[in-house]
């Protein structure tokens, strides 16, 4: 596992585990079980996911059976807009997390989206995080020039950036942007979501067979080079594995360029924060009374 180390100088994975849409329970408690002994550190969930609790029994179970300590883990967690209609709502938006998982603290919390009084939000997670209930805050599916006016504006940069990054949707200019502030960027959807078809493509094909590798581990592969942290999702053992297995290969710069040439740049499917009805829709998603 390679890590890197963020602007407050706590360490992160560089491949971690997500949990996104698995709602049974005892599935993602097992799912999560199998990625720590596969070896992943890093779990990424959410209060929208409905699984915090699930993942933090995992947790327990895994430092139960001696297969990791806490402080070996990094899990991550994120506020809903529901709860970020100002700071008291987010402050308690961020116990209830904490009392769902069951954990101590988190090692990353972020604001799941731009939406809301996400500013109050904020200065709800500052105030956790100098607590010391939050280890690392950061922001989730901030776009360049949001993140631009957020971190001229707060008192405590985010850290951690996650945004969706794969190759159809590379977003350079933005991973530019959070470079310059010192934001580590963190891809979800790694291997494009399903909204596209990298397992029938030649050329990914082609530099898979060259280094006997899958096409989703050449997939990560170029997204770990660009720096970006990335938490593929599975539940399914061999997948788990195979995603992990990333580590005993590198592509070439001219590997990296063809990989690059899938950019579709702004893709509409993609890029839904930008429509109206989608961001209406997220605030009306309600995850508790």
């Amino acid at each position: 596992m390679e890590y890197t180390t963020l602007s407050n100088n706590l360490e992160m994975p560089m491949v971690g585990f997500g949990v996104f849409q698995v709602t049974d329970k005892d599935e993602c408690k097992q799912s999560v079980l199998s990625a720590i002994r596969t070896g992943y550190r890093l779990i990424d969930t959410a209060a929208v996911y409905g699984n915090e609790d699930a993942v933090g029994d995992a947790v327990r179970e895994a430092i139960a059976e001696g297969i990791c300590t806490r402080e070996e883990l990094f899990i991550t967690s994120k506020l809903w807009v529901q709860d970020m209609a100002n700071y008291d709502a987010s402050y308690s938006g961020i116990e209830a997390s904490l009392e769902k998982s069951g954990l101590e603290y988190f090692d990353l919390y972020l604001l799941h989206q731009a939406m809301g009084d996400y500013f109050s939000a904020w200065r709800a997670m500052e105030d956790a995080y100098e607590q010391g209930k939050l280890k690392a805050i950061g922001v989730s599916n901030f776009y360049a020039h949001v993140l631009a006016n957020f971190c001229e504006t707060v008192k405590v940069k985010p850290m951690v950036n996650q945004v969706e990054l794969h190759p159809y949707f590379a977003q350079p200019a933005a991973l530019k942007t959070m470079k310059q502030y010192n934001v580590q960027p963190e891809a979800w959807a790694p291997l494009g979501g399903g909204r596209h078809k990298p397992f029938e493509d030649e050329m990914l094909t082609g530099i898979a067979n060259a280094h006997g590798k899958s096409i989703a581990q050449v997939i990560l592969r170029w997204n770990l080079q660009r720096g970006v942290t990335v938490i593929p999702k599975s539940v399914k053992q061999a997948r788990i594995e195979e995603n992990f297995d990333v580590w005993d290969f590198t592509l070439s710069g001219e590997e990296m360029d063809k990989v690059n040439s899938l950019d579709l740049g702004y893709v509409s499917e993609s890029v839904k924060h930008f429509n109206p009805e989608f961001v209406r829709g997220c605030l009306g998603v309600k995850i508790h009374d």
